[in-house]
């Protein structure tokens, strides 16, 4: 029967390299690399908006598509203020008959 210090002893060496819990870090980090700009924009102005759960959804559901279907990453900020612009494009250019006319004479 081995000793109980042979239990707890490999039997072999090794047979590759070591393999390390945490990588060692990158020789130099570089400092000074060209940093791009991130696309985000600093706005001015701020304004709180309440919506529904069900409209919370849609919006999201909208960020998803555009992530998932069209490869673009948009906020949920940028794409109310995209939807703003076209609302209110289509209600100078249409007037009367624009959708958002229409829409709220209905509500």
């Amino acid at each position: 029967m081995p000793a109980a210090d042979d239990l707890f002893r490999p039997t072999s060496e090794p047979s590759g390299p070591a393999v390390r819990a945490v990588p060692d870090p990158p020789a130099e980090l570089p400092t000074d690399a060209p940093k791009g700009p991130s696309g985000r924009v600093r706005h001015d102005e701020k304004i709180t908006v309440y919506v529904t759960s069900a409209e919370l959804m849609e919006l999201e559901r909208a960020r998803l598509t555009l992530r998932g279907e069209h490869g673009m990453a948009v906020d949920r900020g940028r794409l109310v203020r995209e939807a703003l612009h076209l609302v209110l494009g289509e209600l100078e250019a249409e007037g009367e008959s624009s959708a958002l006319v229409r829409r709220l004479r209905e509500s």
